[in-house]
């Protein structure tokens, strides 16, 4: 990764050496088994560290271009390909989905019984802008807020491969499996983390007459040089594919909710492997493509995403989406610029809600004081559950992607940690 001086971008080159510092705490520490960040101001890379490995049952070193599991990573990508449907006049945000997918033409409404699962009619259809702002209603089968969870796991609702146990399907049939299972809450009436991505996903087949993986492939990933980024990891890339970890207590995606969410720990509680790239799933082609959870990429990928949207659409001369379109899915668009707390504190996000809005896709902060973290109004962000994660501050020119391999995502405050290490280092 080919970096400038620091200084020549209005960072300190002296002071990012506590960003190198921070890094190397994480894996002495054992929080983490080794780590990637990057930072880049006014076009130009500033900061590229790798520290610790990638495999330590292999003995592997994280490197430059290690591949990752990027999890909720891909929600941004995939909104970024349905907005280039939008572009090509598919659609309108509040069309109803069910006029692309008749099968979410009647929906019903868990009526907020805890001990059941009685239904009543939804009050409305559910729109493209409520899958985009995560207000459809629905959920995510590992959740265990409410009975309609256990219904998700009941009936095999499930887009991640790996944790479909059996019952799996195309992203075809999996979107029709879901317009069978009750919604959380009425369409539009709260925030709340769910498959809504990977329903858009779904969408943008329908839309695009393409499958998502060759969407993503001929309108994202080639024109932006996104090379290593994709559905699984191909057999001549399988050396470079980072083991997965979880801490030796309380990991686990079924650990991750609004209580956990603010567990601090300074030291490392142990690392155990949860998912081996020898043998993972993402050495195969997923049967169901998760445009909500299932891309695998590489730091420097993520980082020409990334540019692309910081620059309002465009990269090295070609142009993915239109400048007011960025400019549109990085506003907040929750109803009377409400911030997620007040749409209703989320069970579980790569977010905290307080003063956090949410965009077309990704979050969008709002007032950034109020969210307690060293941050700038307007900056849109997100992450994924192995605790990566990646931010875009337009008023400082600048994004930060920073890449790991553990799970849950909120197990240590690592990306508050992170923000401090990235902008004490700014000095203009």
């Amino acid at each position: 990764m080919q970096s400038v001086a620091p200084e020549t971008v209005g960072l300190s080159g002296q002071r990012l050496e506590k960003m190198t510092s921070w890094m190397e705490r994480q894996v002495s520490s054992n929080r983490l088994a080794g780590l990637s960040a990057m930072i880049h101001r006014r076009g130009q890379c500033a900061y590229f560290n790798c520290a610790g490995q990638m495999d330590i049952e292999a003995g592997k070193a994280m490197t430059e271009d290690t591949i990752f599991r990027i999890y909720s990573m891909s929600k941004p990508i995939t909104a970024v390909a349905a907005m280039i449907c939008y572009e090509d006049g598919h659609f309108q945000l509040d069309d109803p989905i069910a006029k692309f997918l008749p099968e979410f033409a009647e929906m019903r409404v868990w009526d907020g019984d805890p001990d059941g699962l009685n239904t009543v009619p939804a009050n409305g259809y559910i729109t493209v802008r409520h899958l985009l702002t995560h207000t459809a209603g629905f959920s995510y089968e590992f959740m265990e807020a409410t009975p309609v969870e256990a219904y998700y796991r009941e009936h095999k609702i499930s887009f991640n491969p790996g944790r479909q146990t059996e019952g799996g399907a195309d992203l075809a049939a999996m979107t029709t499996r879901l317009a069978q299972a009750p919604l959380v809450r009425q369409p539009g009436s709260g925030w709340g983390y769910s498959v809504s991505i990977d329903v858009l996903g779904r969408l943008v087949e329908v839309w695009s007459g393409q499958p998502l993986d060759r969407f993503f492939e001929a309108h994202i990933f080639q024109p932006l040089g996104m090379i290593d980024t994709a559905f699984s990891v191909a057999a001549d890339k399988r050396a470079r594919f980072a083991a997965c970890y979880e801490p030796t207590s309380g990991g686990g995606l079924g650990g991750l909710s609004s209580q956990e969410a603010v567990i601090r720990k300074s030291e490392g509680i142990g690392l155990k492997l949860s998912d081996a790239p020898a043998d993972s799933h993402y050495l195969e082609t997923p049967e169901t493509f998760s445009g909500g959870g299932g891309l695998t990429g590489t730091l420097g990928d993520y980082g020409r995403f990334c540019q692309m949207l910081l620059n309002k659409g465009e990269l090295d001369g070609v142009r993915i989406l239109g400048r007011k379109t960025v400019e549109f899915m990085s506003v907040n668009h929750l109803p009377d610029n409400k911030d997620m707390a007040a749409m209703g504190q989320p069970v579980w996000s790569e977010s905290s809600a307080e003063g956090i809005g949410y965009g077309l896709g990704m979050a969008v902060v709002i007032d950034a004081a109020t969210t307690q973290l060293i941050r700038s109004t307007g900056e849109y962000f997100w992450g994924g559950a192995a605790s990566t994660a990646f931010w875009i501050d337009p008023a400082e020119d600048m994004f930060v992607v920073f890449m790991t391999q553990l799970v849950p995502s909120s197990f240590y405050p690592i990306r508050g940690e992170l923000r401090v290490a990235a902008y004490q280092a700014l000095i203009d």
